[in-house]
């Protein structure tokens, strides 16, 4: 398969990588950084403060620089990837999450083997950190292996041109 140049685009990466990834990073960075208590008390709730006030400043910047975070992955699915149909940035991009999804499910692995695989014990947190970040690197690998992109030959990618957007 080429590396370079045009491909089609599956519905089911459009839909996962181009909105339904950004809208839950959006969604994480807003409760991270507007909601630091609820983030806190559903990553793990007996090691978590009781209230706002008891929060430590620490932990609030913490979950600010999460919360900016959450905003570049949003950012880069959302715009980055939308802006191009180069499959050597798409692959460049996604495997740079792939690394980070790693990242994030080694970030849990205090809270016990148990949250990786005992999906009926998982709250809404737990979804996101584990079960959401497990979908999101499974299409990644995927996208990443070629499965189901169509890269047309050097020629007809040439006449195909579409200004750099995605078809």
């Amino acid at each position: 398969m080429a590396t370079s140049g045009q491909f089609k685009l599956p519905l089911v990466y459009r839909a996962a990588f181009l909105l339904i990834e950004p809208v839950f990073a959006l969604s994480g960075a807003v409760i991270a950084h507007f909601k630091p208590l609820d983030y806190l008390q559903l990553t793990h709730g007996a090691s978590a403060p009781m209230t706002t006030a008891s929060i430590p400043l620490s932990t609030n910047i913490v979950l600010t620089q999460l919360a900016n975070l959450y905003l570049l992955f949003a950012f880069n699915e959302a715009f980055i990837l939308r802006s191009t149909s180069d499959l050597r940035v798409w692959r460049t991009v996604l495997l740079g999450m792939l690394i980070a999804d790693f990242g994030h499910l080694y970030s849990v692995s205090a809270l016990g083997p148990d949250v990786y695989w005992k999906v009926a014990q998982w709250n809404v947190m737990d979804f996101g950190n584990v079960g959401i970040v497990y979908a999101g690197a499974c299409l990644r690998i995927a996208f990443l292996c070629g499965i189901g992109l169509t890269v047309p030959p050097e020629g007809q990618r040439k006449a195909k041109a579409t200004g750099g957007k995605i078809r």
